[in-house]
């Protein structure tokens, strides 16, 4: 593998304590702007030297074995290698009373005989096929475009060859102006897609070969949809559930009733059971949202029984014949439980 003065870590742009994910970004990211297909001229070869490097780096700190003998050995790593062989097959013969295979002297030397060499013959063919970046972005949602999928037209912005200096980010002698000496600019686009039903908040969703395309064959990226949905004043999202605070009369509470309620898709009439109390719940099966396995969450209906904010002389009197009916007292409990935890 051809040496280069600068470290791997230094040509990728990432800290030497950078993750996988991180070195690939980089990798795209640098590739798009270096690759030699963009450029004319000097300037692109020039550029299919760095390329040429850039590919060396990433072969290299891609690959967890070769990146752990990098880091230990640095950019020697693959002489230091061919040494520990050596020595290996030294030290078995040895142990067997014969010869060390020719390396009798002082393997120090040989160590620096290895790192003084250097590395394999022929280079790594530059492979100028580079897969495109991955994207992402923001996306907003209703309640209701969970329940069904929806389509939407998304705008990105991609880097693309400059078309005032065809890459070359020099005309006429000078930076190019409309890249700033980049050869590379900024260009938008739109695309449609189709984002399916039964998304989850603050989630991603992944559309494969939507994001930037590559260059000279190269695999298109992914565009990746950061969702968001928006709160909604009836119906909260838990998961695949849906919750609705559900208003009721006292009379419908301690009665029962039938009543309306509302859904994602069109009002239903359901039960109240007679001695309801507030904060009980109603479970409709099916009518959440669906799920990844083509099941159907739930929707519940959290009962808040209200007053009425005027009420006639009639409704009154009735208020006070209930009030001289005998009853319990319903803050009999909550006052015996303070007595006792304060003695």
């Amino acid at each position: 593998m051809a040496t280069s003065q600068r470290g791997y870590y230094d040509i990728l742009g990432v800290p030497r304590n950078a993750t996988a994910d991180d070195i690939k970004k980089a990798f795209r990211r640098r590739a798009r702007e270096i690759h030699p297909d963009l450029h004319t001229g000097t300037k692109k070869t020039e550029m299919e030297k760095k390329f040429k490097e850039l590919n060396e780096a990433h072969e290299v700190l891609s690959d967890p074995d070769k990146r752990k003998k990098y880091d230990q050995y640095g950019s020697n790593w693959e002489q230091a290698e061919a040494y520990e062989q050596a020595r290996q097959q030294a030290d078995a013969q040895a142990g067997r009373g014969g010869q060390a295979g020719g390396f009798s002297g002082d393997f120090g030397d040989i160590f620096e005989t290895f790192f003084g060499g250097r590395g394999r013959g022929g280079g790594t063919s530059p492979g100028f096929a580079v897969d495109g970046e991955d994207l992402e972005t923001d996306v907003h949602l209703t309640i209701r475009d969970v329940l069904t999928g929806v389509s939407r037209r998304i705008d990105l912005t991609e880097r693309v060859v400059c078309k005032a200096c065809g890459g070359s980010a020099i005309v006429r002698g000078r930076p190019c102006v409309v890249c700033g000496g980049a050869g590379t600019q900024a260009e938008k686009r739109t695309i449609e897609v189709r984002i399916p039903a039964g998304v989850q908040n603050e989630t991603r969703v992944r559309l494969a070969g939507k994001g930037q395309p590559g260059i000279n064959g190269g695999k298109p990226g992914d565009l990746y949809l950061r969702v968001h949905i928006q709160a909604n004043g009836v119906f909260r999202q838990k998961g695949f559930d849906i919750q609705v605070t559900l208003p009721v009369w006292p009379w419908e509470a301690a009665l029962g009733a039938e009543v309306m309620a509302p859904t994602l898709t069109e009002p239903v009439k359901v039960k109240i059971p007679p001695g309801s109390k507030a904060d009980s719940k109603l479970r409709l099966k099916g009518k959440g949202l669906p799920t990844s396995t083509g099941e159907q969450g739930d929707l519940f209906l959290k009962l808040k029984i209200v007053m009425p904010t005027a009420i006639s002389d009639e409704e009154r009197a009735l208020y006070e014949q209930l009030g001289r009916a005998r009853h319990s007292d319903p803050r009999a409990e909550i006052i015996a439980a303070s007595r006792r935890s304060s003695s």
